[in-house]
């Protein structure tokens, strides 16, 4: 498998492992995306609410209440590219 191939599949499984967690696969909750930010990234902020709220409405691009995979891959995507730099 090349480095590109398992790198989108850790992505993907990243995002089931949490998504799953409520019922709902296909989406992260604030709950779960909190979760994941915060064992993934260690990001200590995720335990404040105000802060989760914050950060999951600028991911929920479309308004929906969830985050979707798409919106996971644009965070993740520019997540890396400000990582890059």
């Amino acid at each position: 498998m090349s480095n590109l191939i398992a790198a989108i599949a850790l992505l993907s499984d990243t995002f089931d492992k949490y998504a799953k967690e409520d019922g709902d696969g296909k989406t992260l909750s604030k709950k779960e995306l909190a979760k994941m930010l915060h064992t993934e990234l260690s990001l200590s902020d995720t335990k404040n609410k105000g802060e989760t709220d914050k950060f999951f409405k600028l991911l929920d691009q479309d308004g929906d209440g969830v985050v979707d995979f798409t919106e996971y891959i644009v965070f993740v995507t520019s997540l890396a590219a400000i990582l890059k730099e």
